[in-house]
Protein backbone atom coordinates (compact mmCIF):
# COMPACT_ATOMS: atom_id res chain seq x y z
CA UNK A 1 0.00 0.00 0.00
CA UNK A 2 2.69 2.35 0.64
CA UNK A 3 4.91 1.91 -2.61
CA UNK A 4 1.06 2.27 -4.14
CA UNK A 5 0.55 5.39 -2.31
CA UNK A 6 3.84 6.66 -3.08
CA UNK A 7 3.64 6.11 -6.76
CA UNK A 8 0.02 7.66 -7.08
CA UNK A 9 1.11 11.01 -5.31
CA UNK A 10 4.58 11.04 -6.83
CA UNK A 11 5.61 14.10 -9.36
CA UNK A 12 5.90 12.49 -12.85
CA UNK A 13 4.59 12.47 -16.36
CA UNK A 14 1.56 10.35 -15.16
CA UNK A 15 0.48 12.63 -12.34
CA UNK A 16 0.85 15.88 -14.53
CA UNK A 17 -1.94 14.21 -16.90
CA UNK A 18 -4.01 14.03 -14.16
CA UNK A 19 -3.79 17.05 -12.74
CA UNK A 20 -3.53 18.50 -16.28
CA UNK A 21 -6.83 16.91 -17.62
CA UNK A 22 -8.77 17.46 -13.95
CA UNK A 23 -7.98 21.44 -14.41
CA UNK A 24 -9.18 21.39 -17.98
CA UNK A 25 -11.67 19.13 -18.65
CA UNK A 26 -12.98 18.19 -14.86
CA UNK A 27 -12.24 15.44 -12.38
CA UNK A 28 -13.68 12.93 -14.91
CA UNK A 29 -11.19 13.22 -16.87
CA UNK A 30 -8.36 12.84 -14.56
CA UNK A 31 -10.01 9.70 -13.16
CA UNK A 32 -9.83 8.59 -16.51
CA UNK A 33 -5.90 8.63 -16.23
CA UNK A 34 -5.97 7.34 -13.14
CA UNK A 35 -6.80 4.47 -13.97
CA UNK A 36 -4.56 3.61 -17.37
CA UNK A 37 -2.03 1.67 -14.89
CA UNK A 38 -4.41 -1.08 -15.06
CA UNK A 39 -3.75 -1.09 -18.65
CA UNK A 40 -0.06 -0.61 -18.85
CA UNK A 41 1.57 -2.52 -16.28
CA UNK A 42 0.05 -5.98 -17.33
CA UNK A 43 2.93 -6.04 -19.86
CA UNK A 44 5.58 -5.43 -17.92
CA UNK A 45 4.38 -7.67 -15.14
CA UNK A 46 4.25 -10.28 -17.57
CA UNK A 47 7.69 -9.70 -18.52
CA UNK A 48 9.46 -9.58 -15.30
CA UNK A 49 7.59 -12.45 -14.33
CA UNK A 50 9.28 -14.57 -16.46
CA UNK A 51 12.80 -13.19 -16.49
CA UNK A 52 12.85 -13.57 -12.57
CA UNK A 53 11.09 -16.73 -12.21
CA UNK A 54 14.07 -18.65 -14.34
CA UNK A 55 16.37 -16.64 -12.58
CA UNK A 56 15.10 -17.42 -8.87
CA UNK A 57 16.38 -20.33 -8.39
CA UNK A 58 19.95 -18.72 -8.08
CA UNK A 59 19.96 -16.85 -5.23
CA UNK A 60 22.79 -14.56 -6.08
CA UNK A 61 21.19 -13.24 -8.58
CA UNK A 62 17.89 -12.73 -6.87
CA UNK A 63 20.30 -11.01 -3.89
CA UNK A 64 21.63 -8.71 -6.69
CA UNK A 65 18.04 -7.70 -7.71
CA UNK A 66 17.08 -7.49 -4.51
CA UNK A 67 19.57 -4.59 -3.69
CA UNK A 68 18.76 -3.01 -7.10
CA UNK A 69 15.33 -2.61 -6.09
CA UNK A 70 16.43 -1.40 -2.63
CA UNK A 71 18.85 1.10 -4.13
CA UNK A 72 15.79 2.42 -6.17
CA UNK A 73 13.38 2.45 -3.88
CA UNK A 74 16.11 4.77 -2.26
CA UNK A 75 16.15 6.70 -5.09
CA UNK A 76 12.16 7.12 -5.20
CA UNK A 77 12.33 8.06 -1.61
CA UNK A 78 14.86 10.35 -1.94
CA UNK A 79 13.34 12.16 -4.84
CA UNK A 80 10.26 12.47 -3.47
CA UNK A 81 11.90 14.15 -0.29
CA UNK A 82 13.28 16.81 -2.54
CA UNK A 83 10.92 17.48 -5.23
CA UNK A 84 8.36 17.72 -2.74
CA UNK A 85 6.92 21.02 -3.25
CA UNK A 86 8.64 21.53 -6.83
CA UNK A 87 5.72 22.87 -9.18
CA UNK A 88 4.62 20.11 -11.68
CA UNK A 89 4.38 21.37 -14.95
CA UNK A 90 1.51 21.14 -16.94
CA UNK A 91 0.76 20.33 -20.39
CA UNK A 92 -1.67 21.67 -23.70
CA UNK A 93 -3.21 18.65 -23.41
CA UNK A 94 -6.65 17.69 -24.83
CA UNK A 95 -9.10 15.32 -24.21
CA UNK A 96 -8.80 11.69 -24.48
CA UNK A 97 -7.42 10.88 -20.86
CA UNK A 98 -7.47 7.51 -21.11
CA UNK A 99 -5.55 7.24 -24.28
CA UNK A 100 -3.23 9.79 -23.58
CA UNK A 101 -3.03 7.97 -19.76
CA UNK A 102 -1.94 4.55 -21.80
CA UNK A 103 0.57 6.49 -23.80
CA UNK A 104 2.13 8.18 -21.08
CA UNK A 105 2.22 5.09 -18.59
CA UNK A 106 3.74 3.15 -21.07
CA UNK A 107 6.45 5.50 -22.65
CA UNK A 108 7.57 6.25 -18.63
CA UNK A 109 10.45 3.71 -17.62
CA UNK A 110 9.26 4.57 -13.75
CA UNK A 111 6.77 1.23 -13.93
CA UNK A 112 9.19 -1.18 -15.92
CA UNK A 113 12.29 -0.35 -13.25
CA UNK A 114 9.88 -1.06 -10.26
CA UNK A 115 8.42 -4.41 -11.61
CA UNK A 116 11.77 -5.93 -12.57
CA UNK A 117 13.77 -4.19 -9.71
CA UNK A 118 10.92 -4.01 -6.59
CA UNK A 119 7.05 -5.04 -7.66
CA UNK A 120 7.80 -8.63 -8.96
CA UNK A 121 10.59 -10.09 -6.33
CA UNK A 122 7.85 -8.92 -3.88
CA UNK A 123 4.87 -10.21 -5.90
CA UNK A 124 6.76 -13.99 -6.15
CA UNK A 125 7.86 -13.03 -2.35
CA UNK A 126 4.27 -13.06 -1.72
CA UNK A 127 2.99 -15.95 -4.23
CA UNK A 128 5.57 -18.74 -2.17
CA UNK A 129 3.11 -17.93 1.28
CA UNK A 130 -0.19 -18.23 -0.89
CA UNK A 131 -1.79 -17.35 -3.71
CA UNK A 132 -4.12 -15.09 -1.65
CA UNK A 133 -1.06 -13.19 -0.78
CA UNK A 134 -0.02 -12.32 -4.27
CA UNK A 135 -3.46 -11.12 -4.88
CA UNK A 136 -3.59 -8.87 -2.19
CA UNK A 137 -0.31 -7.01 -2.84
CA UNK A 138 -1.76 -6.65 -6.63
CA UNK A 139 -5.03 -5.42 -5.05
CA UNK A 140 -3.33 -3.40 -2.46
CA UNK A 141 -1.11 -1.63 -4.73
CA UNK A 142 -3.49 -0.68 -7.50
CA UNK A 143 -6.08 0.10 -4.95
CA UNK A 144 -3.64 2.90 -3.65
CA UNK A 145 -1.80 3.49 -6.90
CA UNK A 146 -5.43 4.49 -8.57
CA UNK A 147 -7.08 5.97 -5.71
CA UNK A 148 -4.61 8.20 -4.80
CA UNK A 149 -4.33 9.37 -8.38
CA UNK A 150 -8.29 9.73 -8.06
CA UNK A 151 -8.44 11.94 -4.83
CA UNK A 152 -5.40 13.99 -6.28
CA UNK A 153 -7.64 13.97 -9.50
CA UNK A 154 -10.63 15.78 -7.43
CA UNK A 155 -8.58 17.84 -5.45
CA UNK A 156 -7.15 19.23 -8.49
CA UNK A 157 -10.42 20.09 -9.78
CA UNK A 158 -11.66 21.78 -6.70
CA UNK A 159 -8.39 23.68 -5.53
CA UNK A 160 -4.90 24.83 -7.33
CA UNK A 161 -2.91 25.56 -4.21
CA UNK A 162 -3.25 22.01 -2.89
CA UNK A 163 -0.75 20.61 -4.66
CA UNK A 164 2.06 23.74 -3.79
CA UNK A 165 0.48 23.60 0.18
CA UNK A 166 1.79 22.17 3.06
CA UNK A 167 -0.13 19.37 3.28
CA UNK A 168 0.91 18.33 0.11
CA UNK A 169 4.70 18.89 -0.28
CA UNK A 170 4.81 17.05 3.99
CA UNK A 171 2.66 13.96 3.00
CA UNK A 172 5.53 13.93 0.23
CA UNK A 173 8.16 13.78 2.44
CA UNK A 174 6.86 11.77 5.25
CA UNK A 175 6.43 8.83 2.57
CA UNK A 176 9.48 9.71 1.20
CA UNK A 177 11.14 8.97 4.35
CA UNK A 178 8.97 5.48 4.64
CA UNK A 179 10.18 4.42 1.47
CA UNK A 180 13.71 4.59 2.28
CA UNK A 181 12.97 2.46 4.92
CA UNK A 182 11.13 -0.08 2.77
CA UNK A 183 14.34 -0.47 0.83
CA UNK A 184 16.55 -0.92 3.80
CA UNK A 185 14.42 -4.42 4.34
CA UNK A 186 14.38 -4.91 0.55
CA UNK A 187 18.42 -4.09 0.93
CA UNK A 188 18.66 -6.91 3.69
CA UNK A 189 16.89 -9.31 1.87
CA UNK A 190 19.28 -9.11 -0.64
CA UNK A 191 21.92 -9.50 1.69
CA UNK A 192 20.41 -12.52 3.29
CA UNK A 193 20.20 -14.23 -0.17
CA UNK A 194 24.08 -13.52 -0.71
CA UNK A 195 24.98 -15.15 2.58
Amino acid sequence: MLLGTMAGISPGPLLALVINQSLKYGRGEGIKVAFSPLITDLPAILLTIFLISEITSNEEIFGYISFLGGSYVIYLGVESIINAGKEIKLSSAKSHSLQKGVLTNFLNPHPYMFWLSVGTPLLLKAYNLSFLSAALFIFSFYLTIIGSKIIIAFVADKSRSFLTGNTYVWTLRVLGALLIMLALFLIRDGWNYLN
